[in-house]
């Protein structure tokens, strides 16, 4: 079996450290023996590279940077986009590419950035004096079918650890939300929901970067990739994660939250 990568925008939007979700998928998808061919899909990408992923990865930018990603993915690259998107091929992106996928972004200064309008949300700057929402991240998935399908492969309600530092707020219409935050701000600091997910796309301000210290969404990701391509069951060899646990369920504690 082999699973392919699309990284999106690598060069402009990996803020944060979150190419370490690309490495995280890559090395569980190589520890099971399943080939990985990763994709740059950037501005010398053209719709075939876009069409032939298996999985797609975004992550965060400043405002200018997404500005310019803007105005690459535009035309023939956003519908087939889009088009993946519906047809559910998974995804997982970050900080900025969330806001890139709805409708807007409004920052603190210039103009508005116009989204793709795939996830069914706007994100807004509240001004250059507010506060940035920035910390440790916990929520519990709630999204369905993504929050079940996990909760049966690791046999719990499923917690996500992530780190989010963003100055935009996120509010989402009819979008259902990625999970309800435990600790920290989540999409806007008001209604206490975190995320997005729609079809098999993730959307999340939780850095981390955030697969792995959640390798359970890697794993489901990569098990959604294999599902759609080979379009039969699969069932993936067990990893040993104990490190992660014991590194998760430390984190848990300092923050004082019951796992």
């Amino acid at each position: 079996m082999d699973i392919k990568i699309g990284w999106l925008y690598p060069k402009l939007m990996s803020t944060y450290g979150d190419r370490g979700n690309v490495i995280c998928i890559e090395k569980r998808c190589q520890w099971r023996d399943i080939n990985v061919t990763i994709i740059p899909l950037d501005q010398n990408a053209n719709t075939d590279q876009f069409r032939e992923v298996d999985i797609i990865v975004g992550g965060g930018a400043q405002d200018r940077q997404q500005e310019l990603v803007m105005r690459d993915l535009k035309g023939a690259k956003a519908d087939v986009f889009k088009e993946i998107i519906e047809n559910g091929i998974p995804g997982v992106f970050t900080c900025g590419s969330p806001q890139l996928l709805g409708h807007y972004y409004e920052p603190a200064l210039g103009q508005k950035i116009e989204g793709l309008g795939i996830l069914d949300l706007v994100s807004k700057h509240p001004g250059i004096n507010a506060p940035r929402c920035i910390g440790n991240v916990v929520f519990e998935l709630t999204a369905s079918p993504l929050a079940e399908d996990i909760k049966f492969m690791i046999g719990e309600k499923p917690m996500v650890i992530g780190f989010e530092n963003h100055g935009g707020r996120t509010y989402l219409q009819s979008v259902q939300p990625l999970g309800k935050v435990i600790k920290g701000y989540g999409n806007n600091g008001e209604d206490g929901w975190e995320g997005a997910f729609y079809q098999n796309a993730i959307a999340t301000y939780a850095h981390g970067p955030l697969l792995p210290k959640n390798p359970f969404i890697a794993d489901w990701l990569i098990q959604k990739a294999l599902q759609n391509k080979y379009q039969d069951t699969v069932s993936l060899a067990k990893i040993d994660d104990s490190l992660v646990i014991q590194a998760r369920e430390s984190l848990l504690k300092k923050l004082a939250i019951d796992s």
